[in-house]
């Protein structure tokens, strides 16, 4: 058995148990905003940003139910922000893990609305996070505000749709993508280290560090895999950075570099976790992961 393999299906499996118990019934009203919500939310996924959650207050001793809560925020606002992002205003996509997005599946107007709710449900449910003490909770509310922003997530989609027809440089196309990618990623670890009162604001900065590296690793090995993927096990269109023009790792560096350049922030998301003992293994052996992924 792999263990890396076991502790994702582990973490996924919890999260899809609270995810289903924070959405809405979907016999409430209105029936078909909730359905919608569920059916952006609940469609299968990876649950990378849940997982770090978990394995972060894990790292600082913290391992109960604590740590639900902001998972399933950060889940909740991933999904948002691809059901926003598959609109044909943004990135006008069909698919979304094998199924028809959001807004094919039902509408556009509903779809804009599923977004507005599934980002006001994750803070209400960051409001109510079993945390050491007050200032934890608003800390957490300030660091998902912040990650998801006009300076983090949001920000760089902007920059995104700014950059098509455009050539960016290596450092714009860093920036954009330690915005709209790298943001979540490391709030994710942040919001898990939050849940516990134990770990030094050195320890900290060496998550921080870890999750600045692998954020944009995920983003390099996501615009290798538009190139090179498969369309079945991507669950999803490949090609699409190229056919509508956007800047990407590839087209900026080559295949071949881009992939070398996905190793050496691969290797110094490992290094950052020198000072961590066997505790910090699994996350270690995520930053593998990340950069060999074939979805």
């Amino acid at each position: 058995m792999n263990p890396l393999t076991d502790a994702l299906t582990e973490g996924q499996q919890r999260v899809e148990a609270a995810l289903q118990h924070a959405l809405p019934d979907p016999a409430l009203t209105p029936v078909t905003l909730h359905e919608a919500m569920r059916y952006a939310v609940l469609g299968g996924g990876k649950r990378l940003r849940p997982f770090l959650v978990y394995q972060a207050g894990a790292l600082f001793g913290e391992t109960g139910s604590a740590l639900d809560a902001p998972a399933c925020a950060v889940e909740l606002v991933h999904a948002y922000s691809l059901v926003h992002d598959d609109l044909p205003a943004m990135d006008d996509d069909d698919l979304r893990r094998g199924q028809p997005t959001c807004h094919r599946a039902y509408d556009e107007a509903t779809a804009i609305l599923v977004g507005d709710a599934l980002q006001a449900l994750a803070f209400r449910l960051i409001a109510g996070a079993e945390v050491p003490d007050i200032a934890s909770r608003l800390a957490m509310i300030e660091t998902l505000s912040q990650a998801i922003g006009s300076r983090g997530m949001v920000g760089g989609q902007a920059m995104d749709l700014g950059a098509v027809g455009e050539r960016l440089d290596a450092a714009e196309l860093e920036d954009m993508h330690i915005h709209k990618t790298g943001a979540l990623i490391l709030a994710s670890l942040r919001l898990g280290s939050l849940c516990t009162a134990l770990g030094g604001a050195a320890a900290r900065e060496q998550l921080d560090r870890y999750g600045r590296c692998i954020g944009l690793a995920f983003q390099v090995q996501d615009d290798i895999l538009d190139v090179s993927g498969d369309p079945a096990t991507l669950g999803k269109v490949s090609g699409a950075d190229a056919r509508r023009d956007k800047p990407s790792y590839p087209s900026l560096l080559g295949l071949a570099e881009a992939k070398r350049f996905a190793m050496e922030l691969r290797d110094e998301a490992i290094s950052a976790l020198d000072g961590f003992g066997a505790e910090a293994d699994t996350l270690r052996a995520l930053a593998n992961y990340i950069v060999e992924r074939e979805h």
